[in-house]
């Protein structure tokens, strides 16, 4: 696979095809799987987001320690000026999956659990409202999945080693180059969306309260998918971002391994080191909190 956005853009230039089609060439290339037990994969890959939305959009579920839970549910009946479009469907939906993550549910780790709402989120949202088939999301996912293989190669997907940017942004990296290219944009737009996507989430620390991954872990997945909704926005629309992806990337990594130890995964610092977070780490639940009214 490529280790580097960049070369990963000229080569599916130069090939006419899109990122997603590279992604699934060059893996079958390498031999180890052919390309339909690759898209085989994508789809369970698919099968399962689409799952856990459904299943977290029921608003039944809550966390270990009864502060996550409903959220989702929520958003299905919001009335702010955006409700009902693709946004806050992707905010609904990334809720969601993170929901069903606390509860102890079934999601896939994309690229990690503690940022696995948003590429679904986004994904399904768009889909939602395009009516896009699930041959067009399994091409999407693959495109996430070059993005998110080469920011693994350049910098990290490690909240412990890299804070929550290298989670939920390159999530929202990844979500915004595959919504680029699931609504027919470019490979160069694509990168542009990844781009100005993720530098949105540069120095973004993770704190998760108690050491769970509940607060601000759940929320910050709905502010992620809001933010590659942007990224797509500006790519399509023609906006260029001044500095290259890999460059982009690259800083990812080394703010991360130049972060203090105590915003990377650790309860240390952030919203978890607050009174608020630690009153509510000594008092969180031992269990999972029924349904109201039971």
């Amino acid at each position: 696979m490529y280790d580097s956005l960049i070369d990963a853009v000229a080569a599916a230039e130069e090939q006419n095809i899109s990122l997603g089609e590279l992604a699934l060439r060059t893996e079958a290339a390498e031999g180890l799987r052919s390309r339909d037990e690759v898209e085989s994969g994508l789809q369970r890959a698919l099968d399962v987001m689409r799952g856990a939305v459904d299943r977290g959009l029921v608003g039944d579920l809550f966390s270990v320690s009864g502060l996550v839970g409903g959220d989702a549910f929520k958003m299905t009946k919001a009335k702010g000026p955006l409700a009902g479009t693709v946004f806050t469907d992707a905010l609904a939906a990334a809720l969601a999956v993170q929901e069903v993550n606390a509860a102890m549910g079934v999601i896939v780790a994309a690229p990690t659990a503690g940022g696995a709402g948003v590429l679904p989120g986004v994904l399904l949202g768009l889909a939602k409202h395009r009516e896009l088939s699930d041959t067009q999301m399994v091409m999407a996912l693959a495109t996430a999945g070059l993005i998110g293989a080469v920011v693994a190669v350049r910098a990290s997907l490690s909240g412990a080693e890299g804070g929550c940017q290298a989670e939920t942004g390159a999530a929202a990296g990844m979500a915004a180059g595959a919504g680029v290219e699931l609504l027919g944009g470019t490979p160069r737009q694509a990168m542009h969306a990844v781009a100005v996507t993720m530098q949105g989430t540069l120095g973004l620390v993770c704190d998760p309260l108690g050491g769970l991954v509940e607060v601000p872990c759940v929320y910050r997945n709905a502010t992620g998918a809001a933010m590659a909704l942007c990224g797509i926005e500006l790519a399509l629309a023609g906006v260029e971002f001044p500095i290259p992806v890999d460059e982009v990337v690259d800083t990812m990594g080394q703010i991360g391994r130049e972060m203090d130890v105590r915003y990377r995964e650790t309860a240390g610092g952030g919203l978890a080191a607050t009174p608020t977070g630690r009153r509510l780490a000594r008092e969180r639940l031992v269990q999972i909190k029924p349904k109201k009214g039971k």
